[in-house]
């Protein structure tokens, strides 16, 4: 299955406004939930200063969710993306870089900062 979801009806088209910039704390991490019908589409941002990153929110390997707790993706030191379920570590860019799928990576969300607003792209 492709995690990243094109086909998936709840997936928000481009020019969706998800939030402030400033609603994400710096740095930081957002969830957000779409659902059309059945389907959900789950993804989160990372924010560092004035950029804005989008992942599908599915561990690469288990694909459960990776925050346990709302909006709580990061590491305590904000250097990584944490999978709270097994503990497996991804830098901000998305690459696992310990864990049970070190080298996969998290499937990308596009989004864009316009105007101090996060976008889809």
């Amino acid at each position: 299955m492709d995690r990243s979801e094109p086909g998936n009806p709840a997936r928000p088209a481009a020019g969706v406004r998800l939030c402030a910039l400033d609603e994400i704390p710096d740095p930081g991490g957002k969830g957000f939930r779409f659902r059309e019908g059945s389907r959900l589409f789950a993804g989160f941002v990372i924010r560092s200063g004035g950029t804005a990153r989008g992942f599908v929110d599915s561990c690469p390997h288990a694909g459960w969710p990776l925050s346990a707790l709302d909006d709580r993706y990061l590491t305590r030191d904000h250097r990584h993306i944490l999978c709270a379920g097994h503990g497996a570590l991804f830098d901000l860019q998305g690459a696992c870089v310990a864990g049970p799928c070190h080298g996969e990576r998290l499937a990308a969300w596009p989004v864009e900062v316009r105007d101090g607003e996060v976008w889809t792209a």
